[in-house]
């Protein structure tokens, strides 16, 4: 290739058949390409995105952090910190008391928690109802709702103090606050009857 380019520049008084074009030229352009070509392959190695969650230290995804399927379908859980979604919000029945959440909790159906797709458990998040724009935080300790147009199902009490208890489905706006600390210290979300086997 230098060979080359020397060959056609000899050509004419080492000139390339147009005035100021010469071996150096050529040379200077040359280089500047290959300095273009190496920074874009570089930038895009730091760009390139990441969509699975990361595993931690050991190597291992925390198992509420692994894809899961449901229904034949498949869920991606993943750090989401700029998550704002609007959406539909339902809530269950005060017949799940006392069954362990995704994470290992017990579920206390007068808590205030909910259950979420790929949201990191466990984590805090707003949830405003945008009927009547009151807002709640809760805690998300579970998986769900796998129902199409739902984001988020809500506690008996969560659904209660959003003021959506009884009619099954309301219009939402989800946003994520945060990781949520261990259950025996978040005194915003922990019940009455919390530490005393009382579920229903």
């Amino acid at each position: 290739m230098l060979g080359a380019r020397f060959a056609l520049a000899l050509e004419g008084g080492g000139k390339l058949g147009a005035p100021g074009v010469s071996v150096r030229t050529i040379d200077i352009g040359y280089r500047a390409g290959l300095l273009m070509a190496a920074a874009l392959a570089l930038s895009a190695c730091v760009s390139a995105p990441n969509p699975l969650p990361r595993a931690s230290a050991s190597g291992r995804l925390p198992g509420t952090m692994r894809p899961y399927q449901v229904g034949g379908r498949w869920y991606y859980p993943a750090e989401q910190p700029h998550y704002n979604e609007v959406g539909y919000a339902s809530w269950y029945g005060d017949g799940y008391g006392c069954r362990v959440t995704a994470d290992g909790e017990a579920m206390d159906p007068h808590a205030l928690t909910a259950a979420h797709k790929t949201l990191p458990l466990p984590s805090i998040v707003e949830v405003e109802n945008l009927e009547t724009s009151k807002k709640i935080q809760v805690r998300v300790n579970d998986r769900g709702p796998f129902v199409a147009g739902r984001i988020i199902d809500l506690s008996h009490a969560a659904a209660e103090k959003l003021g959506i208890f009884g009619h099954g489905t309301a219009k939402v706006r989800v946003k994520y606050i945060g990781p949520a600390g261990p259950k025996d210290t978040e005194a915003t979300w922990r019940p009455v009857s919390f530490g005393k086997g009382e579920c229903r």
